[in-house]
């Protein structure tokens, strides 16, 4: 060292303005040639350690390598290869303790296979803390030293939890000479101001020397005939690109026979992530380095199956921090794994499924924390492949996203039939670095529309605005447009290709969800479609897809505003069908929320509706519309969103308009919008009609009675409606079905109010209110535009007391009314006739009316017993025989019931089966 030293001291003393970086690198290695001619020292210079019959002048770093000039005679000690070799992988996280590596031991230790071939990584964080060493180093940080001297004690601590003895002692030697050479290196590096891609990689590597020779110790402490292996000995890479290198196969294999004729062993614990070139230089296999060696010594040993122990449970349908009801898929093929790779998703990088598939050797991906998961198969798939079920879904794999994109479109009509347009749009590119990510050309040739990255988008632009310069200006070009906040959308699978309707189920759930589809582009394999889609309905769309694929047919995120009588009925009777639906059906509804008056009940998976009404006194919250629509339908992985209005109120019916725009489907049995101002019904219906957002309502007319759905099925299969009448009031049905034999009106309506027939105040019911909003609402269906004040209504509250101050006041008070509904009620009587408050819708007249009528004892609207609705439908079809529809027309039951046809009506139209 002290050698060492004064070469360090004499390379310090040249200033850097004397000498390029590169003649003080040859003058610091030439100087500390003794230094590296240390065989513990793990790196030789290149000039002192070549392979026989070569000669260079270049002084380079270099991995050491051992001697292969042995006697041994190769032919009895050349690797078996085949079935007998299994190939585990390791990463960081999974030797990031001692009790981890010792874990893993104990894994290595289960497999009963004859011969074992284990990758590791460096312990987690500490590729990230060489890389540090080097950037301090560089800046002429002088903490690098104390960084340095956490790495030993990191390794040097774990050594001693693992290792005793003879084994401890031997690792702990080689450590500490490292960290000496290191601390060499960084000087030199400190001195120099700059480190060349050799030095960075030749630093960073020691982490997966240290992981690996610990490990073999442990392994051997086992009894177990067990050796490592530096890979930079076996490895070898040629350079193919930015960040990228290409595995030299045959010198490997060579390399790898002359390693294994010295270190015959049945498990062998090698450095993943680090290499050679042919002219051994240390380097690196780039990103997912450790994957890539694994893959590459599988093929070396053409290994029965290659293992990547990993954190997750398996490959993901799609992200679980996106969709948190992903799922683990049993098996995936090569070419389905590079996809979505390609793509985004954390599986494996596409470079590392290359070397596997050429042999067919299945790529498992398993959790070392949780070994009871079966973890993910990569391999090919076979011809009759049922292990994931053969249906549409399932032809889908996964679904995987890329954020930060702007798509570029340079379009004209100049551009159509001009032979190498393409090629000098994307030379252009090619001449900035840009990175396209998709392509998608009509075949019109009009317009070129392709992705890269945001941060790259404006270099292309300039540089296209350059390059057609000319053309833009004499109009051949019309423009060269950015359309920036893009992200894509990939669906993976390689069964798509023979499956029809996948595209169409795809773009439907899209359409369904309100997405709008930037740009497509599907390659002749069918392996992925790709769209484009802006940044902020990324996730949605994401989970609109994987919904569609993957959850179930349908599944519906829903906020219940107004848990009264009405809506609690509903939510019960949600309670009692949501596991039969599901299960038969394949229909997914989830209450997300429960808004009242004054609080309201929120949650991400969706209300155990077994205790809706302990959980909303337990854990509720101030009510805030606003928040609750925003929860509702944006903070959770489902992308149908519907909201349920069972209030009367007018002010939530004004939000309709809102929510289906906003992509939100609204059910609701309040009369208020449709009954409002003709304008805002107007919109209602155009913006429902324009979007695949729906709007149902039936029960706002005749409750559970499908009133509103046989009109439109009159309209839609060309009947024409001559007239509507009908009893749509099961409050005023039951008090005049009972309204006889003698009996008072006021009794009937005491009677009626007791049995909850009545609103609290049944003014509201003898107003005739109701039943006009009715009336108008059929009639504005049938195609009139009539507001509420254009149907004159019959009020059947008497004048005096529609002034009284409240509800009791009037019923005491409407007993002295009494002999005047008599009067009316006997001489219907004594004409053989009864009496029946009904609405009439007149289109042939474009008029409406609710009022009083007689009707004889033989019509079908005297034959009502209870609440029960009755409508006649007189049309061009049913003229001379009205169509009749009857029913119980009040109740919280059968209110409740019309609600959730609409709801399942709903799910119908979003694709569960009808």
């Amino acid at each position: 060292m002290a050698s060492f030293s004064a070469a360090v001291a004499n390379f310090s003393s040249i200033s850097p303005t004397q000498l390029s970086l590169y003649h003080r690198h040859r003058l610091f290695q030439s100087q500390c040639r003794p230094f590296f001619l240390s065989r513990s020292s793990h790196f030789l210079l290149k000039d002192l350690t070549l392979p026989r019959g070569r000669k260079t002048t270049d002084t380079v770093i270099c991995a050491s390598f051992t001697d292969v000039t042995s006697n041994v005679s190769l032919e009895e000690k050349l690797p078996p290869k085949g079935e007998t070799w299994s190939v585990h992988k390791f990463g960081g996280t999974c030797v990031g303790t001692s009790q981890r590596i010792k874990n893993v031991a104990e894994i290595i230790l289960k497999d009963d296979s004859e011969r074992k071939l284990v990758i590791v990584s460096a312990m987690s964080k500490v590729t990230d803390m060489m890389y540090a060493l080097i950037q301090k180093a560089q800046s002429r940080d002088e903490s690098y030293i104390s960084s340095l001297d956490a790495v030993l004690e990191k390794h040097s601590a774990t050594a001693h939890d693992i290792l005793e003895g003879d084994s401890l002692a031997s690792f702990l030697s080689k450590l500490h000479n490292d960290i000496s050479n290191l601390k060499a290196m960084l000087r030199a590096i400190y001195i120099a101001g700059h480190a060349t891609e050799s030095f960075t990689d030749f630093v960073v590597g020691h982490g997966e020397l240290w992981s690996a020779q610990m490990l073999s110790l442990v392994i051997r402490k086992k009894g177990i005939d067990c050796k490592w292996m530096d890979t930079r000995d076996v490895i070898i890479v040629n350079p193919s690109g930015s960040n990228q290198v290409d595995p030299d196969y045959l010198e490997s294999e060579q390399r790898l026979e002359k390693w294994y004729s010295l270190n015959p062993c049945k498990v062998i614990i090698a450095t993943g992530f680090i290499a050679s070139t042919p002219q051994n230089i240390p380097t690196t296999l780039k990103r997912d380095g450790s994957d890539f060696s694994a893959a590459i010594m599988g093929a070396l040993f053409r290994a029965r199956q290659v293992t990547i122990w990993t954190d997750v449970d398996g490959v993901y349908s799609a992200d679980p921090r996106k969709v948190s009801e992903a799922v683990i898929l049993k098996t995936l093929s090569y070419q389905e794994a590079w996809e979505m790779s390609y793509f985004g998703a954390n599986v494996l990088h596409p470079r590392t499924i290359i070397p596997v598939m050429r042999y067919g050797i299945p790529i498992m991906i398993r959790n070392i924390f949780n070994l009871s998961a079966p973890g993910t198969k990569i391999c090919h798939p076979s011809v009759n492949d049922n292990e994931d079920g053969q249906n549409l879904q399932n032809y889908v794999k996964g679904f995987a996203t890329i954020d930060n994109l702007a798509l570029v479109n340079v379009e004209g009509t100049g551009m159509a039939g001009v032979p190498g347009t393409a090629s000098a749009i994307f030379g252009a590119v090619k001449d900035v670095g840009a990175n396209v990510i998709m392509i998608s050309q009509a075949s019109s040739e009009h317009s070129v529309c392709f992705a890269v990255p945001e941060k790259e988008v404006k270099a292309v632009a300039e540089a296209l605005q350059s390059r057609f310069r000319q053309a833009l200006d004499n109009g051949r070009l019309s423009q060269v447009a950015i359309i920036p906040n893009c992200s894509i959308l990939a669906a993976v699978g390689q069964k798509m290709a023979s499956t029809p309707g996948v595209s169409a189920s795809l773009f439907n759930a899209l359409a369904k969800a309100n997405i709008n589809v930037r740009a497509i582009a599907q390659g002749c394999s069918e392996y992925n479609i790709t769209v484009v889609v802006k940044r902020e309905d990324c996730i949605k769309a994401l989970r609109a897809v994987h919904s569609r694929f993957y959850l179930s047919r349908t599944t519906i995120s829903m906020g219940i505003i107004g848990p009264g009588l009405i809506g609690s009925t509903l939510l019960d009777q949600l309670r009692d069908q949501a596991s039969i639906l599901k299960e038969e059906f394949n229909i997914d509804l989830r209450v997300m929320g429960i808004l009242g008056s004054k609080s309201m009940l929120l949650s991400d998976a969706g209300i155990d509706l077994t205790r809706w009404r302990e959980l909303r006194e337990e854990r509720g919250e101030a009510a805030d519309l606003e928040k609750f629509v925003q929860h509702v339908h944006g903070n959770n992985f489902i992308p149908n969103t519907a909201l349920v209005d069972c209030t009367a109120d007018s002010v939530i019916a004004g939000y309709y308009y809102e929510w289906l725009r906003k992509g939100i489907h609204v059910v609701t049995p309040n009369k208020k919008a449709n009954s409002g101002p003709l304008e805002q019904y107007l919109r209602l219906r155009a913006l429902q009609r324009q979007s695949y957002t729906h709007y149902f309502y039936e029960a706002t007319v005749g409750a559970g009675l499908p009133i509103v759905s046989t009109l439109r099925g009159l309209l839609e299969t060309g009947d024409k409606i001559l007239q509507i009448e009908g009893i749509f009031s099961g409050t005023l049905s039951y008090i005049f079905n009972n309204f006889k034999d003698g009996r008072a009106f006021s009794e009937v309506v005491a009677e009626a109010k007791e049995a909850g027939y009545t609103e609290p105040d049944p003014r509201d019911d003898l107003s005739g209110t109701d039943v006009a909003r009715k009336v108008i609402i059929l009639a504005r269906e049938s195609g009139l535009k009539l507001e509420l004040s254009n149907i004159p209504v019959e009020s059947l509250v008497p004048e005096p007391l529609q002034v009284c101050a409240s509800a009791q006041e009037f019923m005491q008070e409407l007993s002295k009314f009494d002999q005047e509904f008599t009067k009316k009620q006997e001489d219907a009587e004594n004409a053989g006739e009864v009496l029946r408050y009904v609405g009439v819708v007149d289109v042939i007249n474009r008029k409406g009316v609710v009022e009083l009528r007689r009707y004889k004892k033989d019509h079908p609207f005297a034959q009502l017993s209870g609440s029960d609705n009755i409508i006649a439908f007189t049309t061009r079809r049913y003229k001379d025989q009205p169509l009749i529809v009857r029913g119980p027309g009040a109740g919280a039951q059968v209110t409740a019931g019309g609600i959730f046809s609409d709801i399942l009506r709903l799910a119908s139209y979003l694709g569960a089966p009808s």
